[in-house]
């Protein structure tokens, strides 16, 4: 006889299910860092840097892969829902857990409501009738309402259906590398520091390769669904960056080799990488391009709204936002608010512009992590099992942290202004809460 199905919403932590492995995980990270940026960055970073492009994805190598290993360092060992905001919250207290949590969700309601306008424009390039305001309209409240019903229903289907997506959009992208290889006009690709244009077009093309590496800090969120974080978080995370950085690097060169010049003036660089080698494939990447952004919105999802239900746990924001449903056991009313102003920002809103503030927050929540890390290190924190320990003692910390803050420096005053402002209410919102004597907490 099967027991009973719960009839009232369960709370916390323990109400999740570790449904979550190493390959649900692997994918997770990959897919929620191959979404939309890549199909848009060879151009950009081409008009940028020249020649020269690929410079600035082995520098952002350099940057992010310090910061995923002290995203794996912390990440096996601090295992409640949360991810960034639980690490620098156990580490540091609830103030600066809130500041991380707040910063990493202004970035990814940001990045998803830029993924799915972005969306929306690869869709009218594949299918032209589909790009009036209107048509747009529905495209996006389409795309919302099928990713949430796929969450809604469980993690492991959300789960199934990452993996899924992250397979069949990053076959065609390792073929384009595979393939285009062999045809790579070398001299219009360059690893020389001489052929960078300045120092400035450097940092600005940082902010966006960092957006396009970001997505560890996204789909290590719902660490309470994890099984054997100690273990797996490390795993997942370091295999996830070190094919992505290959992958991409590929892309751009094989982008350059084929492209040339005309690389910077594309619209769909990668579709027009393709048809360089193969006409038809054209189609074949455009459709490529709008699975990859649906997976992003997808793990997205799947990730940010455990930010809210973790915030709602520990007391940030009313107790509803920790409720999970008693049959899918998933945080419904976090998935609601976190789809409803993505969606709110996606139709109003472009992908450059919301790229390039999620781009910021992230680097300063890689910031606030990188210190994290150490200092739990340093503190021996841990909770299940063996963690993974970061080699050098403070070295690796230090070279995430001298990265992050020599990025942030290049952004403009309006990303600040949007960043602050944004930061400024959510604090607002924190001092009410404490003046009214709500007890916070962290990881409960």
């Amino acid at each position: 006889m099967s027991a009973p199905t719960p009839t009232k919403p369960l709370q916390g932590d323990a109400a999740l299910i570790r449904a979550v492995g190493a390959f649900a995980l692997t994918a997770a990270v990959i897919n929620i860092i191959v979404g939309g940026g890549i199909f848009r960055m060879p151009a950009t970073l081409s008009l940028q840097m020249g020649a020269a492009a690929p410079l600035a994805l082995l520098a952002g190598a350099l940057a992010i892969i310090p910061v995923t290993l002290c995203f794996a360092a912390i990440g096996s060992r601090a295992s409640a829902t949360g991810g960034p905001y639980t690490y620098v919250g156990t580490a540091f207290g609830p103030f600066a857990g809130f500041i991380a949590g707040a910063l990493m969700w202004i970035g990814n309601v940001a990045s998803s409501a830029g993924v799915a306008a972005a969306f929306a424009t690869q869709v009218a390039n594949l299918v032209p009738s589909l790009g009036t305001p209107t048509a747009r309209i529905a495209l996006i409240t389409a795309l919302y309402a099928v990713l949430f019903a796929l969450n809604a229903f469980g993690v492991k289907l959300g789960a199934r259906a990452i993996a899924v997506l992250a397979t069949v959009k990053l076959t065609p992208l390792f073929i384009l590398v595979a393939c285009g290889i062999w045809f790579v006009d070398w001299s219009q690709v360059s690893f020389l520091p001489g052929e960078v244009p300045s120092w400035s077009a450097l940092g600005m093309s940082m902010v966006l390769v960092i957006f396009a590496y970001s997505g560890v800090e996204t789909a290590l969120i719902p660490s309470g669904e994890v099984r054997d974080p100690s273990r797996n978080v490390p795993r997942a995370t370091l295999v996830a960056i070190l094919l992505v950085v290959a992958l991409y690097l590929g892309l751009q060169i094989v982008g350059q080799g084929l492209l040339g010049p005309m690389l910077a003036k594309s619209g769909v660089p990668l579709a027009d990488t393709a048809a360089a080698l193969w006409a038809p494939a054209r189609v074949l990447l455009l459709i490529t391009a709008c699975v990859s952004m649906a997976g992003f919105v997808l793990g997205n999802l799947l990730a940010s709204s455990r930010s809210l239900f973790a915030l709602g746990r520990d007391g940030f924001l009313p107790s509803a936002f920790a409720k999970v449903s008693p049959r899918y056991r998933v945080p419904l009313l976090a998935l609601v608010v976190h789809a409803l102003l993505a969606w709110m920002l996606a139709l109003g809103g472009s992908f450059d512009a919301l790229a390039l503030v999620s781009g910021g927050s992230n680097c300063l929540v890689y910031l606030l992590v990188s210190i994290a890390a150490w200092q739990a290190q340093r503190l021996d924190l841990r909770e299940r099992g063996e963690p993974f320990l970061l080699w050098g003692g403070p070295l690796i910390p230090l070279l995430a942290v001298a990265a992050m803050v020599a990025i942030v420096t290049t952004l403009t005053s309006k990303e600040w202004h949007a960043i602050g402002v944004a930061l400024i209410a959510l604090v607002l919102i924190y001092g009410v809460l404490r003046m009214t004597g709500r007890k916070v907490r962290v990881g409960d």
